[in-house]
């Protein structure tokens, strides 16, 4: 291998764990967090050069926590440093054999790695990925919640000028989520309907929701993991029996679990996530889906601008997402980042400039306990 030119050797490594407080609970079929406890990795070449990332743990969904991405983080200190930024997929490599359970902190480092190595070349992650330059507009959550406030939310952000809106199911019965479903369909006529169980329901619960909506003639066009993670039959059933595209999200978290989805014809679509795969994994994600023929849709955890603005300009530089789903940003009260993706209504408007374009201003640190 040839030699680490001169500044491109990771010198430094700093971790600081934040705290971001959100302006409803996150609530999905297996969880409803008030916050987000995320941490942020800023590494620094030899010639100065800074890169962020951020890990955001969701343990509702891949059990992990902040505590435990700080401890993996502490793992990888020593594989990090010293590291060429330039052979990133080498390191990429080297962090799961060290932090395989660990995706949010691998995660983390991949793109502060990036971040770096982005600069120093004069480029924007969206360039330095593919540079497809697609434009994107995302969807927006309705949490899990009431009748009541599904439709206040449909209302709210149907007026911000979002057309697609995915309602979180699975944490009630199929009949009463039937009816947030049609109070969303209400107050936004017109607006596409996504659901997303994550893992709620089993497969007879989520083809009679389906069932229960057709009725009411409300028509959906993507049902997000319905069935839990590991229950691949199950996902199959609704997918060849629901009469709608099905997206495998809980079930895809490497290249080698796409390539299972396309086999069994389990699901016609993949939610791809940079925090629950690492950056390296999810473009070879990419590469599956798109020779096995599924639609792809970007997504991630409940992350702060950093880390959704490296998922924005991935999706943009890879392009051929069918469905973007990049908007924890708008769920935050404050945060400790500026710069980074902007929203114009719907619209994702990606920073000028190298790099992932997002700058860290650090409250206090609160780590949980």
């Amino acid at each position: 291998m040839a030699a680490h030119l001169p500044g491109s050797s990771i010198r430094g490594l700093e971790v600081t764990p934040i705290r971001l407080e959100l302006t409803e609970p996150f609530a999905i079929a297996t969880g409803a967090p008030d916050a987000a406890q995320n941490v942020v990795v800023r590494i620094e070449l030899d010639d100065g050069t800074v890169g962020l990332g951020e890990a955001a743990p969701f343990e509702a969904v891949t059990g992990e926590t902040q505590r435990s991405t700080l401890d993996a983080l502490d793992r990888v200190r020593e594989l990090v440093l010293g590291a060429d930024a330039r052979a990133w997929r080498k390191l990429a490599a080297g962090l799961y054999d060290v932090a395989a359970e660990a995706p949010a902190a691998r995660c983390a480092v991949e793109q502060a790695v990036l971040d770096a190595c982005s600069r120093r070349a004069g480029l924007s992650i969206a360039e330095l990925v593919g540079g497809r330059g697609e434009q994107l507009e995302s969807d927006v959550t309705i949490t899990a919640g009431s009748i009541e406030h599904a439709r206040d939310s449909a209302a709210r952000w149907s007026q911000k000028g979002f057309s697609t809106l995915k309602i979180k199911v699975g944490a009630r019965p199929f009949r009463e989520d039937a009816d947030r479903v049609e109070a969303v369909a209400t107050a936004a006529p017109g607006a596409h309907l996504l659901l997303d169980a994550n893992g709620g329901y089993d497969a007879d619960q989520a083809l009679a929701l389906l069932a229960e909506l057709r009725k009411r003639n409300i028509e959906v066009r993507l049902f997000e993991q319905p069935v839990p993670a590991l229950d691949l039959d199950g996902l199959t059933r609704v997918s060849k029996e629901g009469n709608v595209t099905v997206c495998a999200d809980e079930s895809v978290k490497t290249a080698a679990d796409v390539v299972r989805i396309a086999r069994r014809d389990a699901a016609g679509a993949v939610n791809l996530k940079i925090t629950k795969s690492g950056v390296a994994e999810t473009i070879a994600m990419w590469h599956v889906a798109e020779a096995a023929g599924l639609f792809r849709m970007i997504g991630g955890m409940v992350e702060a601008e950093l880390a959704m603005t490296f998922s924005a300009h991935l999706a943009s530089g890879l392009g051929g997402f069918a469905f973007v789903d990049l908007d924890t940003p708008l769920f935050l009260r404050e945060s400790p980042f500026s710069g980074g993706l902007a929203y114009e209504g719907a619209r994702i408007v990606l920073p000028s400039g190298t790099g992932i374009g997002v700058r860290f201003e650090p409250h206090p640190p609160t780590p949980s306990p």
